[in-house]
């Protein structure tokens, strides 16, 4: 058996035990990575550990940190409130709010990860305040990251446009941007059916009494109170790092806010909210457009700016000019931030560092670094290689899209196109398949797939959901990233390549 063929086997063997015997994936993944690497491709440590996403640690460890801040100081609240205001109630609008952001950051030279970091911890905090799905809600920001990923002056775009030159390739740079466009576009619209988004536009506006405590009216003994989600007016929405583990922990004890939440296969759906794990419909004592009669008269708390909400804002701020403009690493400048914060007011960022999420960081970080290994043996370029010399053009191109899906649900987006493009060549340049379509249908079945948990978009989502069952969102989104993986490089090859063959 080849080296490669192994390494492929024993990523499927830690996909299994993960799953079968709740350890973290990530812890896996590390030993997985040193006895491959190790017994297998003879690599040393160096070799192991040439794969660790140390900015992609720095990230993650930065800007859940911040945020944490954020939360605790009531920040994100006092955002909440402020984005229910923009759109005079309509909850059912900002998830295309926080689509369009994140698209219009990536659009003008944000790189997607970094728009993720921004907008996604403020948009799930305002999904766990409203009962919105995090699975809605996360997609939402990171198809939005991708529909705006591939304009000409963003950076996937000029990274791509580079390749095509660089390959002597015909190339199209408007086709590119709008194929990427109208790809998310299609895929958000659906998830936004599929998620329940109607269900919350039937609700209509939320009324303005409840928008002014920063919170939907809440019958008293509601289940969503029973259910811990409840947040009293002022008070901080908890942060990501307590609520539950990642996945392959183990599960929380009996009586922790984790342990009544459905999991998947357990009566929720891949796009349920916890609300609904707790027997709500959707909206359900949380989106009212008449404020109930137990509804508490709204405090000033939440609408209140005090000078460490004002400091934090400052700080966000700061994070998206020192990435779009400065071009300064989002994970080290968003920890320089949480610092100079916590340095401020210590009372709010006393717990901080303990809510970054930490099974996250082990879970993502085992997992790319063995991807890492991988890379290091010659397996993927392998894998590559193999579909690259098949006879039949369609056959080639289909193959190379599902490549570049899989390897890039785990792996850099940019990393993966810049290997599979040059694959393609030989066949693109014998003019049985047209280079434009072919191009753009290999970025989008690689950027797509950033929904999941596995790659740098999806695990910024991950982490930065508040109050929810971790383990069960990991498992959502790796659900959600599996039907993109299996549907989106198929659509794209039948849309984009397969009218130009002959």
């Amino acid at each position: 058996m080849s080296p490669e063929l192994i390494s492929i086997l024993v990523l499927v063997v830690v996909f299994v035990i993960a799953t079968t015997r709740s350890v973290n994936m990530g812890a896996l993944a590390f030993a997985a990575a040193f006895a491959v690497g190790g017994l297998v491709a003879g690599l040393d440590a160096d070799g192991i550990f040439a794969g660790f996403p140390g900015d992609l640690f720095v990230v993650l460890v930065g800007v859940t940190y911040l945020f944490a801040i954020a939360r605790a100081n009531g920040t994100t609240d006092w955002l909440v409130h402020a984005a229910v205001r923009l759109v005079r109630g309509r909850v059912a609008l900002i998830p295309w709010v926080m689509f369009a952001l994140t698209g219009a950051l990536t659009a003008i030279g944000a790189v997607s990860p970094a728009a993720v970091a921004i907008v996604a911890p403020v948009a799930l905090s305002f999904a766990a305040r409203y009962g919105i799905s995090p699975l809605l809600m996360g997609a939402m920001v990171v198809h939005g990251a991708q529909a705006g990923g591939f304009s000409p002056i963003s950076i996937y775009g000029s990274i791509v446009n580079g390749i095509v030159e660089r390959e002597k390739l015909p190339g199209n740079e408007v086709v590119l941007f709008l194929a990427s466009l109208a790809a998310n576009l299609v895929i958000a619209a659906v998830v936004f059916v599929v998620c329940g988004g109607l269900k919350l536009w039937a609700q209509g506006a939320v009324a303005e009494s409840d928008n002014a405590g920063g919170g939907p009216a809440q019958a008293a003994g509601s289940p969503a109170q029973a259910g811990g989600r409840a947040q009293a007016a002022g008070s901080p929405a908890p942060a990501a790092g307590d609520a539950a583990p990642a996945a392959g922990d183990p599960a929380p004890a009996a009586g922790s806010r984790a342990a009544g939440a459905a999991r998947v296969g357990d009566g929720g759906t891949p796009c349920s909210s916890e609300a609904e794990s707790l027997g709500e419909a959707p909206g359900t004592a949380r989106l009212r457009t008449h404020p109930a009669p137990a509804t508490p008269t709204p405090g000033p708390e939440e609408t209140r700016l005090t000078p460490a909400r004002i400091a934090t804002l400052i700080s966000l701020l700061a994070l998206v000019i020192a990435v779009l403009v400065l071009d300064l690493d989002a994970g080290l400048t968003a920890i320089t931030l949480a610092v100079v914060l916590s340095t401020a007011w210590p009372d709010d960022s006393r717990k901080a560092t303990g809510e970054i999420a930490w099974p996250t960081v082990l879970l993502i970080c085992g997992v790319l670094t063995y991807v890492g290994v991988l890379d290091e043996m010659g397996t993927i370029t392998w894998a590559g290689e193999g579909v690259g010399g098949i006879g039949v053009p369609l056959l080639a191109a289909v193959l190379l899209c599902y490549i570049g899906a899989l390897v890039s649900a785990f792996a850099s987006s940019v990393g993966i196109m810049g290997a599979l493009i040059p694959l393609a060549v030989p066949f693109l340049e014998r003019g049985e398949i047209g280079a434009i379509g072919m191009v753009a249908a290999l970025a989008v079945s690689a950027t797509v797939v950033d929904v999941s948990p596995f790659s740098t978009n999806g695990a910024l989502v991950l982490a930065a959901a508040p109050d929810v069952d971790r383990e069960r969102f990991f498992r959502q989104l790796m659900v959600y990233g599996g039907i993109v993986v299996a549907v989106v490089p198929a659509a794209a090859w039948l849309v984009m390549v397969v009218p130009s063959w002959g």
